[in-house]
């Protein structure tokens, strides 16, 4: 797994998880992970999360959610701003995704949100990730 970019590794986890139907997935935890997920659950794009603290890192236990057909509640993920080529955008700016049936999750000045929240708001800020 790559170190450089912890939040492409984290969508891809989830990525591959759901393409292989698992109940759940563990990743290695940080404070915007936790954050991304907190707003996925938020959101109803996952059913639940635990942090378990293994007196380390910690990890933190994404419990996926599929629909009656057994499909995938999310069924794209994209990293926008990646190491290399950071993407900020201002309030205006903060795109919509698939017309408002995806989200963008942005990370700014008052924390991490949906874009939006970001937009009722009036910030700006990283674009890190769009999930639908």
């Amino acid at each position: 797994m790559s170190k450089t970019d912890p939040i492409a590794d984290y969508l891809t986890c989830i990525r591959n998880a759901t393409r292989a139907n698992h109940p759940r997935v563990d990743i290695p935890a940080s404070r915007l992970k936790q954050e991304i997920t907190k707003i996925l659950q938020e959101e109803a794009y996952i059913k639940n999360h635990v942090i378990i603290n293994d007196g380390k890192q910690g990890v933190i236990r994404i419990y996926l959610k599929y629909d009656h057909d057994n499909k995938s509640v999310i069924s794209g993920l994209r990293r926008i701003s990646k190491p290399g080529y950071r993407r900020y955008v201002n309030h205006k700016a903060v795109p919509r995704v698939f017309n408002n049936l995806g989200i963008a999750i942005v990370t700014t000045s008052e924390g991490v949100m949906t874009g939006q929240e970001a937009r009722k708001r009036g910030v700006g800020g990283e674009v890190l990730c769009y999930i639908w």
